[in-house]
């Protein structure tokens, strides 16, 4: 009995079928899977962030890094505008810069388990950490080969911020508007990229932090409220550097635009 070739060609058709749903319906380890990665509680304090997530390695922070109080740098139709004149940071009268506030469009990727790097490494120019309000964190330089941030400090809002000539609004010293409107000065106020947190420029017991009460890296390892067995963690000090000293202290990640 001669079988039609069209017959056979069906018949492998459906088997082929059959075990490709087959294979479809099971769970098994050629099904990709998503997984739903808790981001720890501590996290959510960054009520500045546009976003959160974890991948199990690194903590992902998105931002847009305006800041959400007023300053004298927003453009003038901005309901955050407001005309300063006076003293800031250090005593000196407020000269502006001619830089405007916009928007930006921060990622920040710092490790989920922060570890102590071999080599630390410079801090660069531009972005080295994340506020609670999502605002950028700078180191104690002005500009390029070390320039002394004294250069700029009169043109620290009364919030002690300022932006870039690219609209980058960031601190450099203390965050005024967080330290005595959102939190206080003991309080967590953002993380450094190598995701060591960074916290006022008091501790818990109101004891005023010093640069000489710190190390090189302007931190120390102790328990706070949100780290109760102990974690190393960067202060602000009204003394320079200010908030951070010759490096990251552990091993950096990064932050994109």
């Amino acid at each position: 009995m001669k079988i039609k070739k069209t017959t056979i060609y069906k018949s492998l058709l459906t088997i082929i079928t059959f075990i490709s749903l087959s294979s479809c319906s099971k769970n098994d380890d050629s099904t990709p899977v998503t997984a739903n990665i808790a981001v720890p509680v501590v996290y959510s304090k960054i009520y500045g962030a546009t976003s959160i997530t974890s991948d199990g390695t690194f903590i992902t922070i998105k931002t847009n890094g305006t800041p959400d109080h007023k300053s004298a740098y927003y453009p003038a139709t901005s309901t955050l505008y407001e005309a300063y004149n006076g003293t800031t940071f250090g005593g000196n009268t407020f000269a502006k810069n001619p830089n405007v506030i916009a928007s930006q469009s921060f990622t920040f990727k710092i490790p989920l388990n922060p570890a102590v790097a071999s080599n630390h490494a410079a801090t660069p120019l531009g972005a080295i950490g994340v506020a609670l309000n999502g605002v950028a964190l700078y180191n104690q330089y002005a500009g390029p080969n070390n320039l002394a941030l004294t250069t700029e400090i009169a043109s620290f809002d009364k919030y002690y911020g300022h932006p870039t000539g690219t609209s980058q609004y960031h601190y450099h010293v203390e965050p005024l508007y967080l330290t005595t409107v959102k939190a206080t000065k003991s309080a967590l106020l953002g993380f450094l990229l190598d995701g060591f947190p960074v916290y006022g420029p008091q501790e818990e017991n109101g004891t005023v932090v010093t640069s000489s009460n710190l190390d090189v890296y302007h931190g120390h390892n102790h328990a706070t409220v949100d780290f109760p067995n102990g974690s190393y963690h960067y202060h602000f000090t009204a003394d320079a550097p200010y908030l951070n000293g010759n490096g990251y202290y552990g091993i950096a990640g990064t932050v994109t635009q």
